[in-house]
């Protein structure tokens, strides 16, 4: 059964790494890519996502902003915060926010992760 992803990341570096590992787990996955909060806000009004992957640090609103705007057209998608930033605070803000947090480097674990988040696959 095919997944319908959402990216978000200013990076376009990141996202293209993310797809790749993504891809491999399932070939005919569904996905979206957004380069800022604004961006993501107006792919979640057009498509309905499986699982959305946020960055934290992005031009403009943040990922915990665009996460909460994005559950507002799209309340029981699982968005998960992908960063660098570890500390303490960033983790608590994102579980308060109802955010899964997963730690950059972004690797085979992490589109694993997301995947399961979205149901499957090996969810």
């Amino acid at each position: 059964m095919s997944k319908t992803v959402l990216i978000v990341d200013d990076s376009r570096m990141s996202r293209m790494i993310l797809q790749s590992f993504l891809s491999q787990l399932i070939p005919d996955l569904q996905l979206h890519q957004a380069g800022n909060g604004d961006e993501a806000v107006a792919l979640a009004a057009l498509h309905r996502f499986d699982v959305v992957s946020m960055d934290l640090n992005m031009p403009g609103r943040d990922g915990i902003e665009t996460a909460l705007a994005i559950r507002a057209v799209q309340p029981d998608v699982p968005i998960a915060l992908l960063t660098a930033n570890v500390q303490a605070a960033v983790q608590e803000r994102a579980a308060a926010s109802g955010l899964h947090f997963l730690p950059k480097p972004i690797g085979a674990e992490t589109a694993q992760q997301l995947l399961q988040l979205a149901g499957g696959p090996h969810a």
